[in-house]
């Protein structure tokens, strides 16, 4: 005879697999062609001069440079204004 109660199955044991989103080149940072500057879902960050927004909201650079980050007034098509975060590659000469 069983000296406990047969125990039960959980159903919390599960969890998926990390993203690994954010930002991967800060500002001053020297980057290469086709390196990724920021992974994310969504446009928290916009594109800028000499970057690129892939299908997924990645943003990768397109020239050799230094990274900067610019925030910029944009006004919406209803009027309003709204500031957006870019992100710019800064060629080295």
């Amino acid at each position: 005879m069983a000296h406990r109660k047969a125990g039960g199955s959980t159903n919390n044991n599960r969890d998926s697999r990390p993203k690994y989103l954010g930002v991967k080149r800060f500002g001053g940072q020297v980057v290469r062609t086709g390196e990724i500057l920021i992974r994310q879902r969504g446009s928290k960050f916009r594109a800028g001069k000499n970057t690129k927004q892939t299908k997924d909201d990645t943003i990768i650079s397109l020239k050799d440079g230094i990274v900067a980050f610019a925030t910029k007034r944009i006004q919406l098509f209803t009027g309003k204004i709204r500031k957006v975060k870019f992100i710019e590659i800064e060629e080295s000469k």
